[in-house]
């Protein structure tokens, strides 16, 4: 398995529940270290630019409007096969569909408040890492 980065959204609904430190401690538990880590309060701008993907979505505006409702922590995991780990952590994106003992199964409310974003693929995780971190935004490789 390849070292891997990927990048995770703690969303609003997270945040507001006070779970940062429950996840984090999932993610590192389970072999993701934190190599950046970050609290923003989006500006429409800034959740329009990093969702724009999905701008002809029937969607879009409610996920703008939700990812600018509060604080979010964006963070950058590095580890083995950090991509696919990490998307199993957090879950199904419906929290009802979610595994037990996922991050969604535990604490989302609605597929629309799902308490977590995880990168799909590594090559949209180096994009997400730099749209948040820029070229130097993280630490250097850890192992």
């Amino acid at each position: 398995m390849a070292i891997e980065r990927t990048l995770s959204i703690i969303k609003p609904d997270g945040v507001q529940k006070n779970l940062i430190g429950e996840i984090f401690g999932r993610f590192e538990k389970a072999g993701l270290k934190i190599v950046g880590a970050k609290m923003v309060h989006l500006s429409k701008a800034q959740a329009e630019g990093f969702y724009a993907v999905h701008s002809e979505r029937p969607f879009f505006n409610d996920l703008v409007s939700y990812m600018t409702s509060g604080p979010v922590v964006v963070s950058a995991l590095e580890g083995e096969d950090a991509v696919a780990l990490h998307r199993k952590l957090l879950g199904a994106t419906n929290p009802a569909e979610a595994d037990a003992g996922t991050v969604r199964a535990d604490f989302a409310e609605s597929i629309e408040e799902n308490i977590g974003h995880g990168s799909d693929a590594t090559e949209t995780a180096a994009q997400e890492i730099e749209y948040f971190f820029g070229s130097d935004g993280v630490c250097a490789r850890t192992r």
